[in-house]
């Protein structure tokens, strides 16, 4: 019986260490804040680990943990705690490592990008990075997010044109085309 719960425990371990640079990368795009993307995360496990059985079983676990996370994200945001993006004094900001296929952090200021995600609704927020920064197809975020598909492409979309609007973006990508 002991045998059964280490098993469990080792495997639960294995998984968060594999997957902890990815859940904190999304955690930290969803809260702006490196504390706040850590206790996002955390939360996330230990809801997780109490599941373990049926997460660890589940055809896609790290979708079942995105679900969690978005789930625990968005009953914070319910509560209405306030979240930035980007401090307005950045010095004791740790950056996150980017995923080598990450084009996103290929971009020359990427601080420009993260203030303009602080000013979308959470919801658009959720859509756009999932989608874009995440890479999940549309039924990927739609079970995440816990809505419809087309709720996703709405939200994607609308939050994609509010981003285009901005202008610190619009000479970001215009300085990028020079290069």
């Amino acid at each position: 019986m002991g045998d059964g719960k280490q098993t469990r425990d080792e495997e639960f371990q294995s998984f968060m260490v594999g997957r902890w640079p990815r859940l904190m990368r999304t955690a930290f795009l969803l809260t702006g804040e490196q504390h706040a993307a850590e206790d996002l995360v955390q939360s996330t496990l230990e809801q997780v680990y109490t599941a373990w059985r049926r997460v660890g079983s589940a055809d896609d676990p790290e979708a079942y943990v995105r679900r969690v996370m978005i789930n625990v994200h968005a009953r914070k945001h319910r509560r209405r705690l306030r979240e930035f993006l980007a401090p307005k004094d950045d010095s004791g900001l740790v950056r996150e490592v980017a995923d080598t296929g990450d084009r996103i952090a290929q971009a020359d200021d990427r601080s420009a990008l993260l203030k303009a995600l602080a000013l979308l609704p959470a919801r658009q927020r959720e859509a756009v990075v999932l989608r874009y920064w995440e890479d999940l197809t549309e039924t990927q975020a739609a079970e995440a997010m816990g809505c419809s598909v087309g709720t996703v492409k709405s939200s994607a979309a609308k939050g994609i044109a509010k981003l285009r609007a901005i202008p610190a973006l619009a000479e970001t990508v215009t300085h990028e085309r020079r290069k």
